[in-house]
């Protein structure tokens, strides 16, 4: 999912602090563990992704991207169908947080509900995109929501170079991400560096990817895996099909 959106630059205060709720959720599977790969737009968390599901023995869930039926309003009139668009986001998170909660074995995620609310709804509340009102409403789906759902066991955060990340956008190629804006983009970054400084449910795993290739570097390759497999010892069983 690109939540790629515009571009005037305010800062408007958020109403809540970064509060998570300690659960344990009944009938969730005993023996899941859950990784959750974050980052910005560009990062390489679907590569890592990827690269993961193609090394291990997990079940992997991508992050869907076009089925928003109200992106198209949304990109015409943000102001108007931000509040609609992100409350769906939000509630297609919790669907995959569900369906995650109830997969036996490593279950790896590609962004997670905690980025929809405390990067992209969050960055559209500060550029007066959702009102008080809206935002409050939201804000309190978002932690009765944590009251349902197991924090991963393992976060994995890809940091990346501004330049990079656009170099990436521009690569891919995708149309709704070509003009995002660059003060778009470093406001996220923003906020993904106050979330990941404060997020405190679970290991978290910072990984450079500007410097770290994934994809065809053997080197980096093994050393990605030997990083997570040291934080979830006995967990990782590699699939036999890589190196």
């Amino acid at each position: 999912m690109c939540q790629s959106v515009s571009w005037h630059v305010s800062w408007y205060p958020v109403l809540a602090k970064h509060e998570y709720p300690v659960r344990i959720k009944a009938g969730c599977v005993e023996n899941r563990k859950f990784i959750a790969i974050a980052g910005n737009i560009g990062s390489g968390k679907s590569s890592l992704l990827d690269f993961l599901t193609s090394t291990y023995n997990v079940s992997s869930f991508y992050e869907p991207n076009d089925d928003n039926p109200y992106l198209p309003d949304f990109y015409k009139d943000m102001k108007r169908w931000a509040f609609q668009s992100q409350l769906f986001f939000l509630s297609n998170k919790f669907r995959i947080h569900q369906q995650a909660d109830r997969t036996a074995g490593v279950v790896i995620q590609d962004r997670t509900i905690f980025e929809d609310a405390e990067i992209f709804a969050t960055a559209l509340h500060q550029m007066r995109k959702i009102d008080r009102r809206d935002w409050q409403t939201y804000w309190g789906f978002y932690q009765t929501i944590l009251e349902a759902i197991r924090p991963p066991d393992l976060m994995i955060y890809l940091r990346c170079p501004m330049r990079t990340l656009r170099r990436r956008i521009r690569i891919r190629g995708r149309k709704m991400e070509q003009d995002i804006p660059l003060s778009y983009l470093k406001r996220l970054e923003r906020l993904y560096e106050t979330w990941i400084a404060e997020y405190s449910l679970s290991d978290v795993l910072v990984l450079e990817s500007d410097s770290l290739n994934f994809v065809d570097d053997l080197v980096d390759r093994q050393d990605v895996r030997e990083r997570i497999e040291a934080l979830l010892p006995s967990t990782m069983k590699r699939s036999g099909s890589r190196c």
